[in-house]
């Protein structure tokens, strides 16, 4: 995800799937507790959808849109945990192995990197 976007810009930007076809609109972007890098988004997948969980690394911001590289049937399979809320550990491990991506290193400490978490001002588009 190129870093020097501010993540509040990417509320209700559409995304896309590898394909070009709509997965829904990013409702929620969260941010690395250690680093303040954006690595996650929450994308609404419909008007009575859920939140899906899609890493934005490797994810690219296109013209006005988010451009996510995996198939729309894949996202739309993502762990639903709700949005709003701190991630878990676990529950970002659980999105790694979902969408096959390799893990982060620890940091210098060697402890795990930290865990994403909704920054103030990102909240639902409109809201």
């Amino acid at each position: 995800m190129q870093t020097d976007i501010d993540p509040r810009s990417l509320i209700g930007r559409k995304a896309l799937d590898r394909n070009g076809i709509k997965i829904g609109t990013v409702d929620e972007v969260y941010l690395d507790d250690v680093t303040g890098v954006p690595e996650w988004a929450a994308v609404r997948t419909g008007l009575f959808g859920r939140d899906a969980f899609v890493p934005l690394e490797p994810s690219r911001v296109e013209g006005d849109v988010l451009r996510i590289p995996y198939e729309r049937s894949l996202i739309r399979q993502a762990p639903g945990f709700g949005v709003g809320r701190h991630l878990s550990p676990e529950q970002e491990l659980q999105l790694y192995h979902h969408y096959g991506l390799a893990l982060p290193a620890p940091d210098a400490t060697g402890s795990p990197p930290g865990t994403p978490t909704p920054p103030e001002g990102t909240g639902k588009a409109g809201g």
